[in-house]
Protein backbone atom coordinates (compact mmCIF):
# COMPACT_ATOMS: atom_id res chain seq x y z
CA UNK A 1 0.00 0.00 0.00
CA UNK A 2 1.20 3.73 -0.71
CA UNK A 3 -0.33 6.63 0.78
CA UNK A 4 0.34 10.30 0.57
CA UNK A 5 -0.32 12.72 3.46
CA UNK A 6 0.46 15.92 1.34
CA UNK A 7 0.59 19.58 3.36
CA UNK A 8 -0.21 22.51 1.71
CA UNK A 9 0.13 25.94 2.43
CA UNK A 10 2.18 28.53 2.38
CA UNK A 11 3.94 29.06 6.05
CA UNK A 12 4.24 32.99 5.53
CA UNK A 13 0.84 33.66 5.53
CA UNK A 14 -0.15 32.20 9.39
CA UNK A 15 -2.87 29.80 9.01
CA UNK A 16 -2.45 29.44 5.88
CA UNK A 17 0.46 27.55 6.29
CA UNK A 18 -1.13 25.19 8.28
CA UNK A 19 -0.84 21.86 6.24
CA UNK A 20 2.87 21.88 6.02
CA UNK A 21 2.83 22.40 9.86
CA UNK A 22 0.42 19.32 10.65
CA UNK A 23 2.77 16.93 8.18
CA UNK A 24 5.95 18.59 10.12
CA UNK A 25 4.32 17.17 13.32
CA UNK A 26 2.45 14.25 12.63
CA UNK A 27 6.03 11.95 12.55
CA UNK A 28 6.65 14.06 16.01
CA UNK A 29 3.45 12.69 17.44
CA UNK A 30 3.01 9.18 16.02
CA UNK A 31 5.10 6.29 14.62
CA UNK A 32 4.31 6.06 10.95
CA UNK A 33 4.73 3.05 9.02
CA UNK A 34 6.73 2.85 6.00
CA UNK A 35 3.78 2.88 3.51
CA UNK A 36 3.04 6.19 4.60
CA UNK A 37 4.85 9.37 2.35
CA UNK A 38 4.95 13.22 4.38
CA UNK A 39 4.69 15.19 1.40
CA UNK A 40 5.49 19.17 1.92
CA UNK A 41 3.93 20.44 -1.04
CA UNK A 42 3.48 24.41 -0.03
CA UNK A 43 2.37 26.09 -3.17
CA UNK A 44 3.34 23.26 -5.36
CA UNK A 45 1.34 22.10 -8.09
CA UNK A 46 2.17 20.53 -11.38
CA UNK A 47 5.72 19.48 -10.32
CA UNK A 48 3.82 16.69 -7.95
CA UNK A 49 2.25 15.01 -10.71
CA UNK A 50 5.23 12.05 -10.63
CA UNK A 51 4.94 12.26 -7.02
CA UNK A 52 0.96 11.60 -6.99
CA UNK A 53 0.67 8.93 -9.78
CA UNK A 54 -0.70 5.84 -8.81
CA UNK A 55 -1.46 5.95 -5.16
CA UNK A 56 -3.37 3.68 -3.16
CA UNK A 57 -4.75 6.47 -0.97
CA UNK A 58 -4.13 10.84 -0.83
CA UNK A 59 -4.53 12.54 2.35
CA UNK A 60 -4.68 15.96 1.79
CA UNK A 61 -3.93 18.67 4.54
CA UNK A 62 -4.77 22.22 4.18
CA UNK A 63 -6.89 25.27 5.51
CA UNK A 64 -10.10 25.40 4.01
CA UNK A 65 -12.02 28.49 3.83
CA UNK A 66 -15.93 27.12 4.64
CA UNK A 67 -17.35 30.13 6.67
CA UNK A 68 -16.84 28.04 9.30
CA UNK A 69 -15.59 29.02 12.86
CA UNK A 70 -12.18 29.12 13.20
CA UNK A 71 -10.23 25.85 14.27
CA UNK A 72 -13.35 24.03 13.27
CA UNK A 73 -12.18 20.49 11.56
CA UNK A 74 -13.42 19.81 7.96
CA UNK A 75 -12.85 16.41 6.29
CA UNK A 76 -14.17 16.01 2.90
CA UNK A 77 -14.10 12.36 0.76
CA UNK A 78 -15.86 10.66 -1.55
CA UNK A 79 -18.37 12.90 -3.48
CA UNK A 80 -17.33 15.96 -1.15
CA UNK A 81 -14.07 16.38 -2.96
CA UNK A 82 -14.66 17.08 -6.53
CA UNK A 83 -17.14 19.78 -4.43
CA UNK A 84 -14.10 20.98 -2.91
CA UNK A 85 -12.44 21.60 -6.19
CA UNK A 86 -15.61 23.83 -7.35
CA UNK A 87 -15.94 26.09 -4.82
CA UNK A 88 -12.38 26.96 -4.61
CA UNK A 89 -12.07 26.94 -0.41
CA UNK A 90 -8.19 26.86 -0.40
CA UNK A 91 -5.84 29.05 -2.57
CA UNK A 92 -4.15 25.33 -3.37
CA UNK A 93 -6.50 24.10 -5.41
CA UNK A 94 -6.02 25.34 -8.53
CA UNK A 95 -2.67 23.44 -8.93
CA UNK A 96 -3.58 20.33 -6.92
CA UNK A 97 -6.59 20.34 -8.91
CA UNK A 98 -5.01 20.20 -11.82
CA UNK A 99 -2.75 17.78 -10.61
CA UNK A 100 -5.34 15.34 -9.72
CA UNK A 101 -7.57 15.99 -12.86
CA UNK A 102 -4.17 15.60 -15.11
CA UNK A 103 -3.45 12.01 -13.31
CA UNK A 104 -7.66 11.27 -13.62
CA UNK A 105 -6.67 11.68 -17.38
CA UNK A 106 -3.77 9.44 -17.58
CA UNK A 107 -5.61 6.74 -15.59
CA UNK A 108 -3.45 7.33 -12.69
CA UNK A 109 -5.36 8.88 -9.86
CA UNK A 110 -4.88 7.62 -6.39
CA UNK A 111 -7.76 4.90 -5.57
CA UNK A 112 -8.89 7.10 -2.36
CA UNK A 113 -8.25 11.16 -1.37
CA UNK A 114 -9.62 13.03 1.56
CA UNK A 115 -8.77 16.32 2.44
CA UNK A 116 -8.49 17.16 5.81
CA UNK A 117 -8.03 20.75 7.20
CA UNK A 118 -9.18 23.83 10.14
CA UNK A 119 -11.07 26.71 8.54
CA UNK A 120 -8.48 29.14 9.32
CA UNK A 121 -8.61 32.30 11.24
CA UNK A 122 -5.81 34.38 10.13
CA UNK A 123 -3.87 34.84 6.25
CA UNK A 124 -2.02 37.64 7.50
CA UNK A 125 1.78 37.76 6.96
CA UNK A 126 3.65 35.76 9.73
CA UNK A 127 5.02 32.60 9.95
CA UNK A 128 3.53 31.29 13.41
CA UNK A 129 -0.38 29.95 13.57
CA UNK A 130 -2.77 31.81 15.77
CA UNK A 131 -3.71 30.79 19.20
CA UNK A 132 -6.87 29.31 17.89
CA UNK A 133 -5.29 26.94 15.13
CA UNK A 134 -2.42 25.93 17.20
CA UNK A 135 -4.86 24.77 20.08
CA UNK A 136 -6.72 22.59 16.74
CA UNK A 137 -3.34 21.35 15.81
CA UNK A 138 -3.66 17.95 17.98
CA UNK A 139 -7.34 17.61 16.68
CA UNK A 140 -5.85 17.52 13.23
CA UNK A 141 -3.19 15.39 14.07
CA UNK A 142 -5.89 12.90 15.69
CA UNK A 143 -8.23 13.31 12.55
CA UNK A 144 -5.47 12.93 9.73
CA UNK A 145 -4.44 9.78 12.14
CA UNK A 146 -8.43 8.60 12.01
CA UNK A 147 -8.49 8.67 8.71
CA UNK A 148 -5.44 6.56 8.28
CA UNK A 149 -7.09 3.77 10.45
CA UNK A 150 -9.92 3.97 7.77
CA UNK A 151 -7.74 2.87 5.51
CA UNK A 152 -6.51 -0.12 7.76
CA UNK A 153 -3.26 1.69 8.91
CA UNK A 154 -2.96 2.50 12.51
CA UNK A 155 -0.11 4.84 13.47
CA UNK A 156 0.90 4.35 17.46
CA UNK A 157 1.01 7.55 19.26
CA UNK A 158 4.89 8.35 20.38
CA UNK A 159 5.79 8.82 24.38
CA UNK A 160 5.60 12.60 24.99
CA UNK A 161 8.96 12.14 26.78
CA UNK A 162 10.24 10.79 23.58
CA UNK A 163 9.03 13.86 21.00
CA UNK A 164 10.51 16.75 23.57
Amino acid sequence: MRIVVLGAGNILLGDEGLGVRAIERLPHAYCLPACIELLDAGTCGMEMLEELEDLDALIVVDAIRASREPGTLIRLVGEQVPVFFRTKLSPHQIGLCDVLATLELLARAPRYTAILGLQPQSLALGMELTPIIEAAMPELLRLIVAELGVLGVHPAPRCAALTS
